[in-house]
Order: structure tokens, then C-alpha cells, then sequence
């Protein structure tokens, strides 16, 4: 775990350190001014989790399970599916909008709608007591196994993980990188930092108490990220972005009881592939 929080560390203090530099003179002989322009963009992410110890707490039971393992579950590529009107939210998605307040910097509001599921059937340790009434879980656990089977534990965030953040970001040009200088393409780094919302979608049941499937705010994240932009015809884009977070939720809803709840906190990796726009409002 410690080295996630290295990681974490040398991204967040390379963007401050980029963000205290001043702009680079351009080389370029037709230079794309980005001050006070917006942009939007529309892509799709891969995630991965670290595991997770993940506490549950009501009326009459309060146990932690230990290093429980978890994926994203992204959807099998179709044309229909990815760029489907109808299906367009379904994908692991991100969408943002921001603007160039100064140009080399953005500022920016988006969410990344990842999927987290815990892995079925898999054994975990168990501490904690349960008595609800359920004779085949009842009891005081002390670094015992439990089986995460359909009766005891079913847990996903996938309508989603959805982590709603603001982003300070810096954009350079490196087209001087490859002895470019062209009108209609350029090629571009953007780094930087976020911070946001959990607003999950948490699909739950369990010990036998009636399903949860329900949009809850639930925890806070922070994250960094770098990636590559390539820019046509002066507006439109695509890039591919590599993000590492931390998401910590102490209030995750696990039942139809108010009582009811969970927490946890984990890392989490995104690859990104986005497809964008550049564009002035006036």
C-alpha cells in the first residue's frame, strides 16, 4: 500500500511543481491561442482497485472483512453499446467540461463512472460479531474465514462508482518534441489534480436482508493523472489519460434500513480514452 501513496505523492507535487513554472515560449509559427477557450470530451476508462478492508455495521451485527478483492467490470466492445444513444451511459464512461483560464492551465467538472465488484465466493477474514438471527452466521468472529457466498455478501458500485470531481490541470504543447510545426495538428501534455464526490450506485444484500440498489453520497476522493493530446484541425481531439486516486467512503448504504451501512477505502487506476473538443464562446 505504501507505494500507491508514494506514487500519489510524486504526481501531486510534479504538478505543483509545473504550476509554479512560467509558460513556455512557443516555438510554433502558427500558434493555437487556448486562453479563454472551453472544452468538452466524452470517453471511456479501465479501472483497477487495490483490495479493501470493508466495514459493516447495524442493528445487532458490526464485523469488518479483511482485504477483500474487487474489479471493474467494463463492457464487451460493440458500436451499438459504445456509441449507442440508448446505451451510452452503460460503458465504464467520463465526461467532462472545462476552460482555459490561463493558456497553459484549465480548470474543469466532470465524473468518472467506473464499476467496482467484489469478487464472488472468495474467502476472507472476518472480525467483528453477528446476531440477527441467521444460525449459520451467528457468532463473534476473531480473524476467522468467512465465503462471501450469495447468502452472506453481495456488493457492487456499478450503476456506478461515480466520482464527481473538480480538476486543476496544466497544458503544454511539445510539438518542438518532433520537429513539428503544423497548422492543423498539434500534440500536447496535460497533468494535473482532482478532487470530488462519491455518489455511488451501490447494488447490496446481505445476511438475507431485503436488496439495496440505490444512488447514495457516500465518500470523498482525490486523484492525479497525466496524459497524451493530440489536437486536429485546431478543435477537436482525442487523448489518452492514466489516472491513480484514493477513495475513501464511510457511508455506504447496504440495506433499505437507515441503520444499515458500510465503509471502506481503496486506490484505484484508470487508463482513459477520450474524444474531444476545443471551441471559443465569443
Amino acid at each position: 500500500m505504501n507505494k500507491y501513496i508514494i506514487i500519489l505523492v510524486v504526481l501531486f507535487f510534479s504538478t505543483v511543481s509545473l504550476v509554479g513554472q512560467e509558460n513556455p515560449t512557443p516555438s510554433k509559427k502558427n500558434k493555437v491561442v487556448n486562453k479563454g477557450k472551453f472544452f468538452v470530451y466524452w470517453g471511456w476508462n479501465w479501472a483497477s482497485y487495490t483490495n479493501s478492508d470493508i466495514r459493516f455495521k447495524g442493528e445487532n451485527y458490526d464485523f469488518t472483512l479483511s482485504d477483500v478483492k474487487a474489479q471493474d467490470t467494463p463492457s464487451k466492445f460493440s458500436i451499438s453499446k459504445y456509441f449507442g444513444i440508448t446505451n451510452i451511459t452503460k460503458p465504464q464512461t467520463n465526461a467532462r467540461i472545462g476552460y482555459f483560464f490561463k493558456e497553459n492551465y484549465t480548470i474543469s467538472i466532470g465524473i468518472d463512472h467506473m464499476k467496482y465488484v467484489v469478487d464472488n465466493d472468495q474467502f476472507v477474514d472476518i472480525d467483528g460479531n453477528i446476531n440477527i438471527g441467521n444460525s449459520k452466521y451467528y457468532g463473534i468472529y476473531n480473524n476467522q474465514q468467512v465465503q462471501l457466498t450469495e447468502d452472506f455478501l453481495r456488493l457492487e458500485h456499478t450503476d456506478g462508482l461515480n466520482y464527481l470531481n473538480i480538476e486543476l490541470k496544466r497544458f503544454d504543447n511539445i510539438d518542438h518534441w518532433f520537429g513539428l510545426d503544423l497548422e492543423n495538428l498539434q500534440i500536447n501534455l496535460t497533468e494535473g489534480f482532482g478532487l470530488g464526490v462519491l455518489y455511488p450506485k451501490t447494488d447490496t444484500t446481505l445476511l438475507g436482508k431485503e436488496r439495496h440498489d440505490d444512488f447514495h453520497l457516500s465518500g470523498w476522493g482525490v486523484s492525479a493523472g497525466a496524459g497524451l493530446n493530440i489536437t486536429f484541425l485546431k478543435h477537436f481531439y482525442i487523448q489518452a489519460d492514466y489516472k491513480i486516486g484514493y477513495i475513501n467512503m464511510p457511508d455506504i448504504k447496504t440495506s433499505l434500513n437507515s441503520v444499515d451501512s458500510a465503509s471502506q477505502s481503496f486506490y484505484f487506476f484508470q487508463n482513459n480514452i477520450l474524444i474531444g473538443g476545443r471551441f471559443r464562446l465569443f
